[in-house]
């Protein structure tokens, strides 16, 4: 639970606290899907602070209900011990999401980094702006702005998130505590301006991992979060780590070139999920955390199909990686490591 009590405290307490790499912790289902299997995700949670991740995402774009979502939270805090844990406020409209920071805060999550729904439909960045703030009222608690081209803002901005937008939100607005960065693909001139205007005022974080040893070395680069890190197991948290050595950035890489062949694969296989849709494939991510040990199993739909061929291709990059890969059949996916 966040150590400070109000929106004045939160810059500070996160400068402090957003080390490491933060995960991603998704709800898991009972065998009818009819509600949270809890002790798969305190199963899960357990794995998560196992591997060395200093924290994770509260995941919401799983098919939970109102109430479930709730009861997530708080098995989420309850279990998180001193690791940090951050709310995806991914409501369908302002006010639902305020309900829910609001609920969220009072249950003792650490921060909160919202999205933008699906109905948002801004016509300036003046929009943009006051729907982050209007989240950030809700409550004391340090909000992360998610700053990326998939929003469908670039009809405001080129970058599909404006640097002006995020100069008027870290200096008006006392809790936006850090930026996920992740404009202006391709290349990586846009996250870098980002990085170099507001890495003095908030903690900035690219959480493509493939990019950390650039940022690292460049801006000091403390905290990575979050994505679907849990697929390379313990080794993302720990050259992460030798990466803010200066004296073990050789070893950190080596551990970077060992892994690329999952990365590589991963990488290609989002892209191909996200063409057309811009969703993030939730199944594919429990199932590359179920490679890993966690627990796995279905999401609700409506959601995207996982494939053999996607399955295969993972787990082949897994292994020619060296990672520690299961080798349960894929059809022990779908049930769950924790029957319920």
């Amino acid at each position: 639970m966040a150590s400070y009590d109000n929106a004045a405290e939160a810059r500070a307490w996160a400068r402090q606290n957003l080390r490491g790499v933060t995960g991603c912790v998704m709800p898991s289902f009972t065998a009818d899907m009819s509600g949270l299997n809890e002790a798969a995700i305190v199963h899960d949670i357990h794995r998560e602070l196992e591997l060395g991740f200093s924290g994770f995402l509260i995941v919401a774009e799983c098919g939970t209900t109102a109430a479930e979502f709730d009861r997530f939270v708080e098995i989420c805090v309850a279990e998180s011990g001193d690791a940090l844990t951050i709310l995806q406020a991914a409501e369908p409209t302002v006010d639902a999401n305020i309900e829910l920071i609001k609920r969220s805060a009072d249950a003792g999550v650490d921060l909160v980094m919202p999205s933008y729904p699906l109905g948002f439909y801004p016509q300036s960045g003046d929009e943009v702006v006051a729907y982050t703030k209007a989240l950030a009222d809700a409550s004391h608690l340090g909000l992360i702005v998610f700053a990326m081209n998939l929003w469908n803002f670039e009809r405001l901005h080129p970058s599909g998130f404006a640097v002006d937008w995020l100069r008027r939100l870290v200096d008006g607005v006392p809790n936006i505590v850090a930026i996920k960065n992740e404009v202006a693909e391709p290349g990586v001139a846009g996250i870098s301006e980002v990085f170099r205007k507001f890495a003095d005022d908030v903690v900035v974080a690219d959480p493509l991992e493939m990019n950390s040893p650039a940022w690292t070395t460049s801006y000091g680069m403390p905290w990575m979060g979050t994505s679907n890190y849990e697929y390379f197991g313990a080794e993302v948290p720990r050259y992460f780590e030798m990466l803010q050595d200066p004296e073990r950035y050789d070893e950190a890489m080596e551990i970077y070139w060992r892994i690329h062949p999952a990365r590589q694969a991963s990488g290609g296989l989002m892209k191909e999920a996200n063409s057309g849709t811009v969703f993030v494939h939730r199944m594919l991510w429990k199932y590359q955390g179920w490679l890993q040990g966690f627990n796995g199993g279905p999401v609700r739909p409506p959601h995207t199909r996982l494939l053999d061929r996607q399955m295969r291709t993972l787990r082949a990059a897994a292994v020619a990686s060296g990672l520690d890969v299961t080798d349960e059949p894929d059809t022990e996916f779908f049930r769950g490591r924790c029957g319920a």
